[in-house]
């Protein structure tokens, strides 16, 4: 059967707004500052180091900053030492930042191009079924990750790094004292909830439409 230009049309407007919507869900999540002051109490981190909060922001905010500039080379924290593979390891995780906001800049316009239409020829029930469908996803994975986070943890660096710079030797790398696996977690949460909020809003809108 013949798939008509219009059709194929909105399987890639619906692939930018589901990629869109993905990515800019992580760029909120990683540059989510008030989770990390929230796990500082939480978690009682202060009881890994001899900072306080606002020196240990301050770093926070130096390995953020590192991270989200392109321009950026050189990772120099003021209180913490980082290690030739702990650099490393910021670096390929610099790159997937930038990945991520470059996939989002790249699918922003065709989205908003694509919602335009759908608009203006009242067919956002078509995004019902494949956002019912992408609500799944994140639940399931919560589900895995419920089961045990730290065998998530290590596939998800297994599935986006190739080494294991990952490991962090606290005696080398202090700066992983005050990154618990717990924070990572919530992270995680952050993200799936973000994900369900972002898809459930156009499944709302489509059977809006269909009223």
């Amino acid at each position: 059967m013949k798939v008509k230009k219009w059709q194929w049309g909105e399987y890639a407007g619906l692939t930018c707004l589901f990629f869109m919507l993905i990515s800019l869900a992580v760029a909120i999540t990683i540059n989510f500052r008030p989770l990390y002051v929230f796990d500082i109490n939480y978690l009682n981190i202060l009881d890994h180091t001899t900072l306080d909060q606002e020196t240990l922001l301050k770093n926070f905010d130096q390995l953020m900053n590192y991270l989200n500039h392109p321009f950026q080379q050189v990772l120099k924290l003021q209180d913490f030492p980082v290690s030739a593979s702990g650099a490393h390891h910021f670096y390929e995780v610099k790159k997937l930042f930038l990945l991520d906001y470059a996939v989002f800049l790249l699918t922003l316009f065709p989205s908003i191009y694509y919602l335009i239409y759908l608009k203006k020829n009242k067919r956002f029930w078509r995004l019902i079924r494949p956002f019912q469908i992408g609500m799944l996803i994140p639940i399931v994975f919560g589900f895995i990750m419920m089961m045990g986070f730290d065998r998530f943890f290590i596939l998800f660096h297994e599935t986006f790094f190739n080494n294991d710079d990952w490991l962090f030797n606290p005696a080398t790398d202090p700066i992983i004292n005050v990154l618990p696996e717990q924070f990572f977690m919530h992270s995680f949460v952050l993200f799936f909830i973000l994900i369900e909020l972002f898809f459930a809003f156009f499944v709302i809108l489509g059977k809006r439409e269909l009223r």
